[in-house]
């Protein structure tokens, strides 16, 4: 067991990466998955995705964000947030922001722990990825993922068809004790 404490200042990296291609085929969800978009999601209801997908991976930036911007990201007509439902709970879900002209960016991704290892994140990822590139005019689709994110997202994004594109170097103090050895694998 790895357990590095909260307050704890840590570096990592973070990694932009990009495609210019979209995919060729479309996937399927498996049957037992509804995958909706939200029309005007609350930003409660934003941050508890965000939360309950980013706790183990230090995801605490959009709680500390100005309430007005956060608000404004949320609901802005050119971002979209889908989630997956399995089982009747959010297994996981996707957030598109096409604000920038002829890009979509990737903005989050992820499942909650209880849905890793079920068979949906890779579909997911290529559903969101075939939903990015389905609005007029998207000539690049872009995304980051950093050190402290699941141990293999880097390599996901890469085999979806993402090349990275540059990588900056970081540090923060961690805000929860940090376990890596309860990611899944």
């Amino acid at each position: 067991m790895t357990i590095t404490t909260a307050g704890t200042e840590v570096a990592y990296t973070i990694t932009y990466l990009a495609m210019t291609e979209p995919p060729r085929t479309a996937p399927a969800l498996p049957d037992d998955v509804r995958l909706e978009r939200c029309v005007q999601p609350p930003v409660w209801f934003f941050l508890s995705l965000y939360d309950a997908v980013g706790r183990m991976y230090e995801w605490v930036d959009k709680f500390a964000e100005d309430p007005e911007d956060l608000h404004d990201f949320v609901q802005h007509p050119e971002v979209a947030l889908f989630v997956a439902y399995r089982h009747g709970w959010p297994a996981g879900f996707f957030q598109l922001d096409w604000r920038n002209p002829g890009i979509c960016d990737l903005a989050y991704f992820g499942l909650v722990p209880e849905a890793i290892g079920g068979g949906i994140g890779g579909t997911l990822l290529r559903t969101a990825i075939a939903t990015g590139w389905e609005r007029d005019g998207v000539r690049r689709m872009t995304v980051n993922t950093c050190t402290l994110d699941h141990p293999r997202a880097l390599e996901l994004y890469k085999r979806m068809g993402f090349s990275p594109v540059r990588t900056e170097e970081h540090t923060r103090i961690l805000t929860r004790d940090r376990d890596t050895s309860q990611f899944p694998a």
